[in-house]
């Protein structure tokens, strides 16, 4: 099958079960058993659950008070982020042996191009293998990959043998597998969205492709170019090994609910200086700063405000998400307060992806 665009060969790494996996190995008591990353108090929030917890329904972002109540054994564990971190380092430099067009994602997920790569070995899929045996060797835990001709492909293909398995959709299987996909497995289509597509009889990657442009764009925005192009295995998307932060945030989930403004200055001024800590550390500044506020029911409010100038102290900070708190009165009680800052001054990325070229092979071994 030919394609009118480069193709390449991307490997996306997605780690299984990772918070969990790493209490589960430093701590074999937990072994097989259903353990949740997190807080199990009335207020607690689930990170992460092991695949035994996920037989129950335990889910991350979940209440910790309804995980618990999915599966009575569940084991809380407090989270350790710098020991994630350690791991996810070790992960990461075995990518690194095989090709520096490394983009992580998070901790626990990276894409790789590896159309040329270090060891010259022209297969992905057996690169794929190697990389997951030594992520096991190195650090106990199991990883699972998706191969294929671009990110959006590689991406749904990971999901698709979890835990601890590949798979590999070659340029010729592309059309056919996006076409029996069920929608729900698009990268990008959340649950709203998906319910949305079967209310306008879109069910699967055929029903989506047999929708005009026109149609999707009318439906869904921006995004209906996205549908149509990725249903037809067109994304352009690089493999970015630097990726540009596009904000800075920090947020802070509090025991007792807030009702009074005058509780949440404090609250804000904790956050504004964690906020400051970060932007010194990336050397970053922005223009936009963003006040996040979750109430008790749940709902979410977000106020922002644009400076003329870039800003990175907790001051100035403060100050504008001082007046965002003030600009109207509060729904209800308060369970988050957040802080960001976007409009970063950090350089624009280049919009060099359409220029990129790499040889379309007569045989594109994967």
């Amino acid at each position: 099958m030919d394609f009118d665009f480069p193709l390449r060969k991307i490997i996306h790494v997605d780690m299984d079960a990772f918070y969990a996996s790493v209490e589960q190995h430093d701590n074999p008591e937990l072994k097989g058993k259903p353990i949740a990353v997190g807080g199990g108090s009335k207020r607690g929030v689930v990170s992460a659950a092991s695949y035994e917890a996920r037989k129950f329904g335990v889910r991350s972002a979940m209440a910790g008070s309804i995980a618990r109540r999915n599966c009575p054994d569940l084991i809380f564990v407090k989270p350790r982020f710098d020991r994630y971190k350690e791991v996810s380092m070790q992960i990461r430099s075995v990518f690194f042996e095989y090709t520096d067009l490394v983009e992580p994602l998070s901790l626990d997920e990276a894409y790789l191009d590896v159309t040329e790569n270090k060891k010259g070995n022209p297969s992905a899929t057996l690169i794929a293998r190697e990389i997951r045996q030594k992520i096991f060797d190195k650090t106990g835990m199991t990883a699972s990959a998706g191969i294929s001709i671009n990110k959006f492909i590689a991406k749904v293909a990971s999901d698709c043998n979890k835990p601890n398995g590949q798979k590999t959709v070659n340029p010729e299987e592309v059309l056919e597998f996006l076409e029996e996909l069920d929608v729900r497995k698009f990268y990008g289509v959340g649950k709203v969205t998906a319910e949305k597509m079967y209310r306008l009889g879109i069910f699967t990657g055929l029903d989506l492709k047999k929708k005009s442009l026109e149609f999707l764009e009318d439906h869904f925005g921006k995004s209906g170019s996205y549908y149509y192009n990725v249903v037809r295995g067109i994304h352009l998307s690089s493999v970015k090994p630097h990726r540009i932060p596009k904000s800075v945030g920090a947020e802070r989930t509090f025991f007792e609910n807030l009702s009074s403004e005058i509780f949440m200055l404090e609250k804000l001024e904790n956050i504004a200086a964690e906020l400051e800590r970060r932007l010194q550390k990336s050397e970053i500044a922005g223009k936009t700063v963003t006040l996040k506020i979750k109430y008790s029911d749940f709902t979410l409010q977000t106020r922002s405000k644009t400076l003329p100038y870039f800003i990175a102290s907790k001051d100035l900070i403060l100050e504008t998400a001082k007046e965002l708190l003030y600009q109207s009165s509060l729904e209800n009680s308060v369970r988050l307060l957040g802080i960001s800052l976007a409009n970063l001054n950090t350089e624009k990325e280049k919009k060099s992806e359409e220029k990129e070229t790499v040889l379309v092979q007569l045989k594109f071994d994967f």
